[in-house]
């Protein structure tokens, strides 16, 4: 009751601070109900055009000036309202298969343009001029073209589920030049990289926006307004397009790739190194003026960064990013839900971690000598995939489809006999089937409703996997208040992988509701959950544990205007509850509260956060199911921490961080008290605007945290057999230290804004050292055992990501890639909390390296048309 007593008081706190404002400044009421509803929408009218554009970064065709001008745009950050003093200039022509946008940026002089280089989709320390149409006019879905002061170009698709999202790639062209004191940008955009209808007047959704890095100013043409929710519906009105067709869109990007791999076995019969040659294709289809096929043939995926390996001590999986392009680009349709993991394609074969156990024996003979059993050879941890398709689109009243499907081929381990040396493959995933399918309907007021399903089908006696869902957000007229909610059935049939056993999960479900205030300096939501004990999306999808019953309440109050000697201020308070769901039992409940601010002549940025927690049962530690005898027992705790980050526009700057939890003496058992301590540096460093350094540190350090053995027990060592037999049932607990270090350093030089080269080195190291152990009852009890089995463990991981990148032509790349990977797991006596002593075993462990070139080339149809014209 006491922590809700805070958190109640500082709900107080946070509503005492909005009427403050009200009382203290009055007349600002208007301006802050003004702040909450969308500016009015601006028209601007695109020009027709015959005769050729020629981009070259002057705008100095005659046609250019008889467009219409967007001009007086209004700052968004960091204070909202202002027009801008440095005019910038846009306008729009268009043809028969492009539009043409010109803008150009006035300035005071060529040293107020800030014009780092970088790749292609990281903007760097640089201005910027960015395009974003809503072809549809649906005013939640669209596009975004971006080009820097350097030529470096960005793209990016905008949605409900996908926010932001700058994985999306098209092919466009765009030129910038200086020009005096100013700057000019001109960009062509082909009409097969965006979609539209075929209506013979086009009404589409436009805004523009302007970066002015020299005083972190940014500006949109038609205003857009922080207190108000949504970006799409913000935008203005692109009104004169005639008579445009949508092109038939296709498109072949085909690649070759190589590869030389070199691992030191040392052994007798096995090559310490191996190549490869690889082809396929990527192929892209406009099946109407709505929709597009992309596939992608016999994929290859080795050149993506390496994933982050990490000691995980947690009873749930580590979820790894997506670097797959062809599944981070143009996905925001099957990420509706989140019930889309897309690491399950092409994953870790199911039957990959019980090879071990079809294994022959070893035996003792009629002689009396012992004959060793069979090995593995070869076990791949990865399933190759034959082809990906996916469709997708969103057709001119609002209904987005998305249909996606991969085929993967069987996966085999090979096996080998110890005494005769003969081989046998076992089958460690069978030919299997993923498939999505997702319809959205956009509707007034930034609404929509959706239903996806998820399907996978595996060949053999085994099982399938079906997920659906559905999934709403109804928003008022005003745009100031929203429900939204979602329901999902899970549903799996058939026979373990590898066993006669029925699965036991074959029917789940799970859902939420949430009533939210969404628009204004002051919004709140409020929502309740519950996943069944046996919902289970994994097989698509992913799972952090079901069976629990949620509530929640959020709150947030933000200042967007600058006061005292800050741009703005975000602050936020939450409530959190959970129950278990079968059986019925109390899991944990948590306070929590933050703020953040920039201040006004340094652009230091800076924030705190803290939560408090009560006793909390932890019934997933423990990895007894099903849930609910016994759980781990977490004393109340707090946590206190902050961030500071200084103005990235220095040539030096850093980000730094710490935070301390602090846990209640837990008097059951003579035991130290738990704690835990973490501090994180990232300085970066920009050489010049072609070179930049960045490296982070991050230290984080878990003293006496009780928790499931990692590993388990082996009934084969006397210690584990004994506890076994002492205590059949009950788990075995450890207290223990982690000790947690990584260090990251990367650089990158960029020659030209098409050529770049980027290095990424990271090296990590966690140490568990184990100080006693105790067995775990049900209920939560817990005695101190007598054992004795030296539990601690190291695991050490390093990696080296090197890529030369040359886009030599548009959606054409060639790519040169060196990587370097190697780890260690260190159990018992080896085991150190020395970091010096694991780097120099990281360094002095065998390391697989692997140099490849991939080579792309992107043909367009209607390119090839107009050359054989």
């Amino acid at each position: 009751m006491k922590y809700i007593r805070v958190f109640l008081l500082l709900v107080g706190v946070l509503l005492t601070t909005v009427a403050g404002q009200a009382q203290s400044q009055p007349a600002s009421e208007a301006a802050v109900t003004a702040a909450a509803v969308p500016a009015p929408k601006r028209q601007l009218q695109a020009l027709r055009i015959t005769e050729a554009i020629k981009l070259d970064g002057d705008l100095n065709e005659a046609i250019w000036q008889q467009a219409p001008i967007a001009t007086e745009f209004i700052q968004n950050r960091p204070n909202p309202g202002p027009r801008e003093k440095h005019p910038t200039e846009v306008r729009i022509l268009y043809d028969d298969a492009n539009l043409y946008i010109g803008a150009i940026m006035h300035d005071v002089s060529q040293d107020s343009i800030m014009r780092e280089l970088s790749e292609r989709d990281n903007m760097g320390n640089t201005d910027f001029f960015g395009i974003f149409l809503d072809t549809y006019h649906d005013k939640i879905n669209g596009y975004g073209f971006f080009i820097t002061t350097g030529g470096v170009q960005a793209d990016a698709r905008y949605s409900p589920a996908g926010g932001e999202d700058f994985n999306w790639n098209a092919v466009w062209d765009s030129r910038t030049a200086l020009r005096g004191t100013d700057w000019v940008a001109e960009v062509r955009i082909p009409y097969s990289a965006i979609r539209f209808s075929k209506a013979a007047e086009q009404l589409w959704g436009v805004n523009f926006m302007r970066q002015r890095k020299r005083d972190n100013q940014g500006f949109f043409w038609n205003e857009v307004k922080p207190a108000v929710d949504g970006f799409v519906n913000q935008w203005g009105e692109l009104q004169g397009l005639k008579n445009i067709q949508p092109p038939l869109r296709l498109s072949l990007t085909p690649y070759i790739s190589s590869y030389v791999n070199h691992y030191p076995y040392n052994e007798q019969g096995t090559r310490n190194s191996s190549t490869s040659f690889n082809g396929g294709a990527d192929v892209k289809w406009g099946i109407n003026e709505s929709f597009t096929l992309d596939a992608t043939l016999v994929p290859d995926f080795g050149q993506v960064q390496s994933d982050n390996q990490v000691l995980n001590l947690s009873p749930f999986e580590v979820q790894f990013q997506e670097n797959r392009q062809f599944f981070t680009e143009g996905t925001e349709l099957f990420n509706k839900g989140n019930l889309f993991y897309s690491r399950r394609v092409g994953a870790t074969p199911i039957g990959f971690g019980s090879v071990g156990d079809q294994l022959r024996a070893g035996e003792r003979g009629p002689d009396g000598q012992w004959r060793p059993g069979e090995s593995v050879v070869s076990n791949p941890g990865v399933t190759r995939l034959l082809n990906a398709t996916k469709v997708s689109g969103r057709t001119s009243k609002g209904l987005g489809v998305g249909v996606f499907n991969a085929l993967s081929n069987d996966v085999y381990a090979t096996v080998r006999d110890s005494v005769d040396g003969r081989e046998r493959d076992v089958l460690t995933q069978p030919f299997s089937n993923y498939s999505i399918m997702v319809l959205d309907q956009s509707l007034k007021n930034n609404s929509y409703v959706s239903l996806i399903n998820t399907n996978v089908t595996r060949w053999g006696s085994t099982y399938d996997a079906n997920v659906t869902g559905g999934l709403f957000r109804f928003a008022d007229k005003k745009n100031a208040y929203a429900i939204d909610g979602r329901v999902v059935y899970s549903r799996r049939q058939g026979n373990a992988f590898g066993s006669e056993q029925r699965i036991d999960d074959q029917n789940g479900y799970k859902y939420q509701i949430g009533l939210n205030k969404i628009s204004g300096n002051f919004t709140w939501q409020l929502g309740q959950g519950i996943e069944s004990d046996t919902y289970n999306p994994n097989d698509l999808g992913i799972l952090f544990g079901n069976n629990n019953i949620s509530q929640y309440l959020n709150l947030s109050y933000n200042k967007y205007q600058p006061f005292w000697k800050v741009n703005n201020f975000y602050s936020w308070a939450s409530l959190n509850h959970s129950l278990l769901y079968k059986p019925t039992r109390y899991q944990n409940a948590n306070v929590a509260a933050g703020w953040n601010t920039t201040f006004t002549k340094s652009f230091l940025t800076t924030g705190m956060n803290f939560d408090a927690n009560p006793v909390t049962h932890d019934y997933y530690e423990p990895r007894q199911y099903p849930l609910g005898d016994y759980y781990v027992r977490v004393p109340v705790n707090a946590n206190v921490g902050g961030f500071l980050s200084t103005d990235y526009r220095k040539k030096l700057a850093w980000d730094l961080n710490a935070g301390v939890r602090w846990y209640a003496q837990d008097d059951r058992l003579p035991r130290a008290r738990r704690m835990g301590y973490g501090w994180g540096v990232s300085p970066r460093y920009r050489v010049s605007n072609q070179l930049n350094f960045r490296y982070n540190l991050d230290w984080n350090l878990r003293e006496n945290q009780i928790g499931y053995v990692n590993g388990g027990l082996d009934t084969s060592l006397p210690d584990d057999a004994r506890f076994r037999d002492n205590h059949p049932g009950d788990v075995l607990l450890g207290r223990r230290r982690v000790l947690t270090v990584t260090n990251t350093l990367s650089g990158a030089y960029t020659f030209n804004n098409r050529m770049s080269l980027t290095i990424r080195t990271r090296h990590y190291t966690s140490t568990v050292n184990y100080r006693d152990f105790a067995r775990l009852g049900k209920g939560g009890a817990e005695q101190l055992v007598d054992y004795r089995r030296n539990r601690d463990n190291t695991f050490n991981a390093f990696n080296v990501d090197a890529v030369y990148s040359w886009w030599f032509a548009p959606g054409s790349q060639v790519s040169i890639v060196w990587k370097n990977a190697s780890s260690s797991f260190l159990e018992a006596n080896e085991a150190t909390p020395l970091y010096f002593d694991n780097l120099s075993n990281t360094i002095n462990t065998p390391h697989n390296n692997n140099v490849s070139i991939k080579i792309l080339y992107y043909l367009d149809y209607l390119m090839l048309k107009r050359r054989r014209a």
